[in-house]
């Protein structure tokens, strides 16, 4: 039979075959061939009873990340909140360049509007080519059509402990399927209260993933592929880089950068920017052994 896994815990994979769920055991093969079963992974598995059963073979993935572990995700929904974390353009923009450099389609949330207004972050994230969605879990604003861009997608939330991941989810569920915590007033920033990634069934269709916050998001790893492949993660600026006077230009401080005169033209959000030139010093002396692309 065919599944999904949608959640694992302590060496168990629980398998959805989209009427029942299982619970798995791994073959013993799999730690040979270097291959973990991830939350999201479409499985060949055999029931052995009316509840359990053990994964034979793990499909091929069209992506995934590892850290949360969850493979085959179409969106990433990147949530911040308007205080207590305030948003943090960096943070968003490295998070949505992983995600384009691993072939999952970033969209952008800002939750809480009912504390004040987002129209600043609306206008760099829509004009840098996002779709973008201003909400509150509070009062309902805007969720609905969140609700609609969800259905049929397995989709993924992150963002820093504390903007409303889960409470955003319950409410687009209709229930308390995810617990929820305070935003210490202490730190400025919300407690942990999702310690594992969990694929939730969406009543529309397809599968919504709730995963820990930004500290424990991969990011780029030590990955040489993605500094070379950086410009190309920044849709906004990749398509200014292609006119650029020199092919191996770097975008930071070359004379005939495309990129360089578009920001100066204002034709770049110069947040954009700043994040694509913060992460190109973070990542410029990894060299080509320092990390492959992980399948």
């Amino acid at each position: 039979m065919e599944g999904i896994i949608i959640k694992a815990l302590s060496g168990f994979y629980y398998v959805s075959d989209g009427e029942k769920t299982y619970e798995c055991k791994a073959r013993g093969n799999f730690r040979n061939s270097g291959v973990s079963p991830l939350v999201g992974d479409r499985v060949v598995f055999e029931p052995v009873d009316e509840t359990e059963g053990i994964i034979n073979t793990v499909l091929p993935r069209k992506n995934g990340l590892f850290r949360p572990p969850v493979a085959n995700i179409d969106r990433l929904y990147i949530v911040s909140a308007l205080e207590n974390p305030a948003p943090n353009e960096f943070l968003i923009d490295k998070t949505a360049a992983f995600a384009e450099y691993r072939g999952i389609e970033p969209v952008i949330v800002f939750n809480k509007c009912d504390m004040g207004d987002f129209s600043r972050f609306e206008e760099i994230y829509k004009n840098a080519g996002f779709e973008v969605y201003t909400v509150s879990a509070l009062t309902g604003e805007g969720t609905e059509q969140l609700r609609l861009s969800l259905a049929g997608k397995v989709s993924a939330f992150c963002g820093n402990s504390g903007v409303g991941k889960s409470s955003i989810l319950n409410l687009l569920f209709g229930e308390e399927k995810l617990e929820t915590g305070e935003v210490s007033s202490k730190l400025g920033r919300g407690k942990h209260t999702t310690r594992h990634t969990e694929l939730y069934a969406l009543p529309s269709g397809g599968f919504v993933a709730d995963t820990p916050g930004f500290s424990d998001l991969e990011t780029y790893g030590g990955d040489y592929e993605f500094k070379e492949n950086l410009i190309g993660c920044f849709r906004d600026l990749k398509k200014y880089a292609g006119l650029c006077k020199f092919s191996d230009c770097t975008h930071i401080c070359e004379k005939g950068c495309a990129v360089i005169d578009a920001l100066n033209s204002g034709l770049l959000e110069p947040t954009r920017y700043e994040s694509y030139a913060a992460l190109f010093n973070e990542l410029k002396d990894l060299k080509p052994w320092n990390g492959k692309k992980r399948k």
